[in-house]
């Protein structure tokens, strides 16, 4: 029985926040597309609360040393078969700690994951940043975006809406049936293997010049 490991990373800075509501419902919405398109195929969700990890994120990026908690949501992001990022928009833009956390992967662990991309704000006049901000960060980190980005405006989460907020419900699942589809045509990621360290010494021989 495959495994398929989904983390979602939620940049929300209050608790309760619309951020991680929103998260949640894109998590459990591919979960549940997943396991409509391959009853065989199980579904983890790993949800990292950016929140709780800003101190960490911020000692990491001036020592390079990640703390404990932050080593594990980093691997776990690294391991990961699919990923769902949310941020709070500020100033037309993913927040500080969203970006900060993406600053602190090694290069090409994105490369070819699938990403759903959602963003929360206060008016729907700020979704156009999930097109001019997000999307090209994950891009640049040669992540495969999916082409469905889900934006939640105040206005969602109550009874009302309009013609460019209505409708969330459908964004959803429309993004998380992309997601699900891409994650069911895919073999589960292997886990990583162990990284091997050559003794200083093996390395000082080799560099060496024969006969000395």
């Amino acid at each position: 029985m495959n495994t398929v490991h989904l983390v979602v990373v939620s940049a929300g800075l209050s608790q309760p926040s619309s951020t991680r509501l929103l998260a949640d419902r894109l998590g459990e919405a591919t979960r549940r597309a997943l396991s409509d398109r391959d009853e065989d195929r199980t579904v983890t969700v790993r949800v990292i609360e950016l929140r709780e990890l800003a101190p960490d994120i911020a000692n990491h990026l001036v020592t390079g040393f990640p703390g404990a908690a932050l080593r594990d949501a980093i691997e776990a992001t690294e391991r990961a078969d699919g990923l769902i990022a949310v941020t709070p928009i500020f100033s037309a833009s993913y927040s500080g700690l969203f970006k900060s956390f993406f600053d602190v992967l090694d290069n090409g662990v994105l490369a070819g994951k699938p990403v759903l991309i959602a963003a929360t704000g206060g008016t729907a006049r700020h979704s156009l940043a999930l097109e001019h901000a997000m999307r090209p960060l994950f891009a640049y980190l040669r992540a495969l975006v999916m082409p469905t980005a889900v934006y939640a405006a105040s206005e969602d989460w109550g009874s009302g809406g309009d013609a460019t907020t209505d409708g969330l419900a459908a964004r959803i699942a429309r993004a998380a049936g992309e997601l699900a589809d891409q994650l069911a045509g895919r073999p589960a990621a292997a886990p990583a293997a162990a990284e091997q360290v050559v003794p200083f010494a093996q390395q000082l021989a080799a560099l060496r010049p024969a006969g000395r």
